[in-house]
């Protein structure tokens, strides 16, 4: 089907005349009534009733008038789309650990307006299952999530590829009255309350594997929260509301400045990497994992 035989429809329905048609068309009308002829036979269904001297358009196409103009416009539309696209300018949709979007996404998004000033991002920030799940449904080309050295990285099919951005580290950290609770050799009192993560979250089961105290309930005999959002508990932790584990790129400035103070002398630290996942087959996701991954 040619765009040309609906631009020649459209002519004919507002003209509703064969001969006025061809002459806009600036054509004979013998070859004007043969395009329209072409579109029939691809309609499979005849829009014109030739009599011996006249020639009424059939009332199907009469009622569908609309709608022809509308798909003229999509389709002219969308043979701009395609034949101005610009990759630089898409949207990425990335799937995002909430201690990754806080801590590492900004820097990335900056390193990628340089290079690519019209792309833009939507972030669906969620625990690292959803993330997966977000990501293995297609609803993102991307997967930005902190994968422990101690626990191994995710598999994925052969369409995704997985890079680094960086390396981090969780550790564990004090603030506000609770900093005064921390001894000269660098531990604080067993009950000192802390903000946990659910043992079932991918930090509160690293933690629980490696025997962190103050990582999850299990592990604590004070709990004053229980979450998965990272942002959160530093927050929390700042008030002086408990002792928390957090990735060392969220809270280094405030370790810093002294409002807080690392535990990971006494109580270790565990060592985090920090992935990327592109599905290969969105070219962006591709582009973009270029430019981000230090090492793959």
């Amino acid at each position: 089907m040619h765009l040309q035989w609906l631009d020649d429809v459209l002519v004919l329905l507002e003209e509703g005349n064969l001969s006025r048609a061809a002459a806009r068309r600036n054509i004979t009308q013998p070859a004007f009534s043969r395009r329209i002829s072409g579109f029939e036979n691809w309609l499979g269904v005849t829009v014109l009733e030739r009599g011996t001297n006249r020639v009424e358009i059939s009332p199907s196409l009469l009622a569908n008038e609309e709608e022809i103009r509308a798909l003229i416009a999509r389709l002219r539309e969308l043979r701009t789309r395609i034949g101005h696209f610009d990759a630089s300018r898409a949207t990425v949709e990335i799937a995002a650990q909430h201690a990754a979007t806080c801590s590492t996404f900004p820097d990335m998004a900056l390193r990628a307006k340089s290079q690519y000033p019209g792309v833009q991002f939507r972030i669906r920030a969620g625990n690292l299952h959803d993330c997966v799940s977000m990501f293995l449904r297609g609803d993102t080309s991307m997967l930005l999530c902190y994968e422990a050295e101690s626990a191994g990285t995710l598999q994925f099919g052969p369409d995704i590829r997985r890079g680094l951005w960086g390396h981090d580290y969780l550790v564990p950290v004090v603030g506000g009255a609770l900093r005064y609770k921390v001894r000269d050799n660098g531990d604080v009192p067993m009950d000192t309350p802390a903000i946990v993560y659910p043992a079932d979250s991918y930090f509160g089961q690293v933690l629980q594997k490696g025997q962190r105290p103050f990582g999850t309930a299990g592990s604590d005999a004070n709990p004053f929260s229980v979450t998965a959002f990272s942002s959160g508990t530093r927050e929390m932790v700042l008030k002086g509301l408990g002792v928390g584990w957090l990735p060392f790129s969220m809270v280094y400035q405030e370790i810093e400045s002294g409002a807080l103070i690392s535990l990971a002398n006494q109580y270790g630290q565990e060592r985090l990497q920090v992935a990327i996942y592109a599905d290969c087959r969105v070219e962006m996701a591709k582009t973009l994992m270029d430019l981000w991954v230090t090492q793959t």
